[in-house]
């Protein structure tokens, strides 16, 4: 026991120490690459149970206005009535594919009278970059829509835009800006609209089913806690070495690992620091 009587110091204690808040650490990550799983998969269900449903009553899904749950996100509504294009907000900083642009937001005030935000799709930044060249004009009169119900946003901090823009998807911001009962819970993408007009901005895809790479991570993270220890072990065993370099016993077994690498012949590394040396 007293030939391993250093790695009771001080010094070796330390690292303990260190390599067990590491794997703590890791078990912290561990455990939100698993939380981070669970609500891709959450999303995806969602996905796949609500994008292709048929049309619902927007009065059933949202009965208040302020008010939204969250599996009833991507869920298709049937509203009717008519945009307000003179309240037509754009979005700023939302990108597609690569390049800069607005999603265009149009307030759409329902027959009942109460007013649900619809976003009705992208479009690229101008030439002046703070704005469009061309924003596709929504149709007038009595519209039929069918949108798919996505939340409020929330609120970016020191974020601002001029005059006809906004930041975020804030719907209470929307609502402000609108000055009417308006739904403040959830807004709606256009899925489709009839009359149809014959200029559209672009229509975001079906979101990918995709769940992401956080379970490998997580398991990862474990596995990097895992390794601090054998790492630790293996510093220890390589310092127990130079310790009892003179222990007749730890002589035998070094003389033993020298004659297998003798046997095993030598390495790559070696081989070419022999052609360098030459």
């Amino acid at each position: 026991m007293n030939r391993w009587r250093f790695a009771f110091s001080r010094r070796w204690f330390g690292y303990l120490a260190l390599v067990i808040a590491f794997a703590i650490g890791c078990v912290f990550l561990s455990h939100w690459q698993f939380d981070r799983r669970a609500e891709a998969a959450a999303e995806v269900a969602r996905v796949s149970d609500n994008w292709d449903a048929a049309p619902q009553d927007l009065e059933s899904v949202m009965p208040e206005l302020d008010e939204f749950d969250v599996d009833n996100k991507w869920k298709s509504v049937a509203v009717t009535g008519e945009y307000l294009t003179a309240e037509q907000l754009l979005v700023r900083g939302r990108p597609y594919g690569g390049q800069p642009g607005f999603e265009v937001l149009v307030p759409f005030k329902l027959d009942s009278g109460e007013i649900v935000a619809v976003d009705r799709g992208w479009v690229p930044s101008g030439n002046s970059q703070d704005e469009p060249d061309f924003v596709p004009a929504a149709p007038t009169g009595q519209v039929e829509l069918v949108l798919r119900l996505k939340p409020s946003e929330p609120t970016v901090y020191n974020r601002s835009a001029p005059e006809g823009q906004i930041a975020t998807i804030h719907l209470p911001t929307v609502a402000e800006l609108v000055g009417e009962p308006t739904y403040v819970g959830a807004y709606g993408l256009l899925a489709s609209e009839s009359p149809a007009v014959a200029d559209m901005p672009l229509a975001y895809p079906k979101p990918l089913l995709d769940e992401g790479a956080h379970l490998s991570y997580a398991f990862q993270w474990v596995a990097f806690g895992v390794l601090a220890f054998i790492g630790l072990a293996w510093a220890v065993r390589q310092e127990y070495r130079l310790v009892n370099e003179e222990d007749p016993a730890e002589r035998e077994r070094a003389k033993k690992r020298r004659d297998k690498a003798v046997k095993r012949g030598p390495t790559d590394a070696e081989i070419e620091d022999a052609i360098l040396d030459s």
